[in-house]
């Protein structure tokens, strides 16, 4: 769990002494646009440009659905690192980066950027013609694979359409922080008061979208979101990690009814349980986070079934 100082890699842990022990994550820094605009450096085109993913992250998470959901499988090409995350970071393993062989991903940032310092993390949107990295921000390659490509698939499906993205943006802000972050502000805490107040606006939040989804199909209502994504890849996490691992231990996302139920829909929905690896997942968490779990012990744990009946189909 490094970052980049200096040009150099530095296996260091998170530090939490200037925030009072409280979390607090690093903004992506790579923010450049694929786009069909006339000056754009970076014009939507097959074949062009490579993703780099963790099959445990929950923000590269959300890429891989979209890039399944817009049928981009085969406009984009896409690399898995190593389940563990170790003294030197994302590691591509035995094979190696598939563009330029490198051995891990703070190379690659290197590489888009010899002057680059801070963590390194996934998804990495990588463009094969300029060699560099487009983005590193996981909302903003989704939106991107959402709308981008279009004319390349023929997919138009709207995920974050222009008449509801007020409430979207609402939506998301708070599931931003209070659960997609708000389960590490918890798990990462090193003081008591810091767990304390991320596990509260946690189970806070939780509680409120059982309420919500108690009374309307999805978080807008009757169609699915951009906000629903964003939610799902956290909650398909929560009890195989976050309950335990980050001690966000209330109860279980199987023991909330409505969003349990809700879980299982999008998780059914077609292609999306491809997108989904919990002994992965697992192993990641507990083999690479020495600092909250020193043994790198990983629990064999219940086995978690999403493709059992819901009952999301029925008249609100």
């Amino acid at each position: 769990m490094g970052l980049i100082v200096n040009g150099k890699w530095v296996d260091q842990w998170y530090d939490t002494n200037k925030s009072k022990g409280q979390f607090v994550r690093q903004d992506s820094r790579f923010r450049s646009q694929i786009s069909s605009d006339e000056n754009s450096q970076f014009k939507p085109e097959a074949g062009r440009y490579h993703l780099y993913v963790s099959l445990a992250c929950p923000w590269a998470h959300r890429t891989l659905i979209f890039r399944k959901l817009k049928q981009l499988e085969t406009i984009i090409s896409v690399s898995v690192v190593e389940a563990k995350m170790m003294k030197n970071g994302w590691a591509f393993g035995e094979k190696g980066d598939p563009l330029y062989q490198l051995d891990y991903a703070y190379q690659l940032y290197l590489k888009a950027d010899p002057s680059y310092e801070g963590r390194v993390t996934v998804p990495i949107l990588w463009d094969k013609k300029t060699q560099t990295i487009v983005n590193n921000e996981s909302i903003e390659i989704s939106r991107m694979f959402n709308s981008a490509f279009n004319e390349l698939t023929g997919n138009v499906d709207d995920y974050y359409p222009v008449e509801q993205r007020e409430a979207i943006e609402t939506l998301n802000t708070r599931i931003y922080d209070t659960i997609n972050n708000g389960v590490y502000k918890a798990g990462f805490a090193t003081t008591q008061g810091a767990y304390n107040n991320a596990y509260q606006d946690l189970f806070d939040s939780l509680d409120w979208l059982e309420e919500l989804l108690s009374k309307q199909r999805y978080l807008v209502a009757d169609k699915i979101t951009e906000a629903d994504w964003r939610l799902f890849t956290t909650l398909i996490r929560f009890d195989a990690v976050y309950h335990g691992h980050f001690k966000c231990n209330r109860q279980k996302i199987s023991e909330f009814h409505h969003i349990k139920n809700y879980v299982n829909e999008l998780y059914q929905l077609p292609g999306i349980k491809e997108t989904v690896d919990l002994e992965y997942t697992k192993t990641h968490y507990y083999a690479s986070h020495l600092t909250i779990n020193p043994t790198g012990i990983i629990p064999l744990g219940a086995a978690e079934h999403f493709d059992v009946p819901h009952n999301r189909n029925r008249q609100y």
